[in-house]
């Protein structure tokens, strides 16, 4: 029997591991063992992602909570260190870049324990974010990479890596897209907001470049009141946002639409019908990518540049008045269905279990 214990910590965690946890599920001599850190731990970031996309209930939750980038992972080795002691697994699958997946990878490597990085390679060449690091540490670390896209084996070999490692897969967040997008077009989630498809700007922000720096965030706020004028604004807003929204007691644009975190089905949907997406979400990039909508996205720079030279992204910076130039170009274009990076197929999680399942000698 082959133990494979997945790590899921935070939001993009859960939407990457769904289809994972089935394709596992489904190979014979396969012991998929899920464990949740609890960094996110409320029911709009964490509860309703199970929900919604099936996921089985956690064999162990940690329960890490919130807290600095060093405690948080502190928190999680600590906590996840004895219970590979109590289930001695073959394998530990870890996916994205968040805090959960740089902790449990190290403290599997030093527990002698394999670890298998999904979404690996990624490079946004920033040192100043902490996603940056959390990816570049796990990679070094990791026996097997699983990659979605053909720049991350670049970026890998560049460092070291062992080609053997390598495997490209594609992107395991579209399998999930592809599962349940129907279900979500059909839901029309603007029209609870007031909104018609195709005739609004769909809004994220949550790094911590643009929300912890008042004067940065206050610019972007003014770039939407300019952006209100064309095209109505739904920001469903991220709790660190809402936290400094309320700390430096922002006003808000009149009339701008904000809400709390929705569900992914529902967010899913807003995408969808949404004529222009505003974001600095790396996973947003991906999925409007995937749905052919134009993406803004709001940094310097991207790990994900695929979803620029074949989708339909821009990275267009921080500065309003060149935020606010793209827009204009955008709306005054026909969108078009951009193109899908290569096994961007909805398949990926399939071919992960395939070759865990050959590495360890099940399949």
């Amino acid at each position: 029997m082959l133990k494979i214990m997945v790590i899921a910590g935070a939001r993009p965690n859960f939407i990457k591991i769904a289809p994972l946890m089935t394709a596992l599920a489904e190979v014979r001599g396969c012991i998929p063992l899920l464990v949740h850190t609890g960094q996110h731990y409320d029911a709009g970031m964490s509860d309703v992602f199970f929900q919604e996309l099936q996921i089985p209930r956690p064999m162990y939750t940690l329960g890490v909570g919130s807290g600095s980038h060093g405690a948080q992972t502190a928190r999680v080795m600590l906590a996840f260190e004895p219970l590979l002691q109590q289930e001695h697994p073959d394998w530990v699958v870890v996916v994205g870049d968040v805090n959960s997946t740089l902790a449990c990878a190290l403290t599997a490597a030093k527990q002698e324990v394999p670890v298998a990085h999904v979404e690996a390679g990624l490079r946004s060449f920033d040192r100043t974010m902490p996603e940056e690091i959390n990816r570049q540490l796990t990679d070094a670390v990791s026996e097997l990479l699983f990659i979605p896209s053909a720049e991350a084996h670049v970026n890998l070999q560049r460092e070291g890596i062992a080609v053997a490692k390598i495997h490209l897969v594609g992107n395991i967040m579209i399998d999930t897209l592809r599962q349940y997008e129907t279900v979500a077009r059909a839901r029309h989630t603007c029209a609870s907001y007031g909104l018609q498809a195709g005739n609004y700007a769909l809004v994220t922000l949550h790094r911590p470049s643009n929300v912890d720096d008042p004067e940065r965030l206050q610019g972007l706020l003014r770039m939407l009141v300019c952006l209100q004028a064309r095209l109505p604004v739904l920001f469903p807003a991220h709790p660190r946002t809402q936290a400094r929204l309320q700390a430096w007691d922002v006003e808000l644009p009149q009339g701008l639409r904000l809400c709390n975190p929705v569900g992914y089905l529902d967010f899913l949907s807003l995408m969808a019908d949404a004529r222009l997406v505003l974001t600095d979400s790396g996973g947003v990039q991906e999925e409007t990518t995937a749905l052919g909508v134009p993406c803004l996205t709001l940094r310097e720079n991207t790990e994900r540049p695929v979803t620029v030279t074949y989708g339909t992204n821009l990275v267009v910076g921080t500065d309003p008045d060149r935020i606010l130039a793209a827009i204009e170009r955008v709306l005054a274009s026909d969108p078009g269905p951009g193109r899908l990076p290569p096994l961007w197929d909805g398949k990926t999680a399939p071919r992960i279990a395939h070759i865990l399942a050959q590495v360890g000698g099940v399949a």
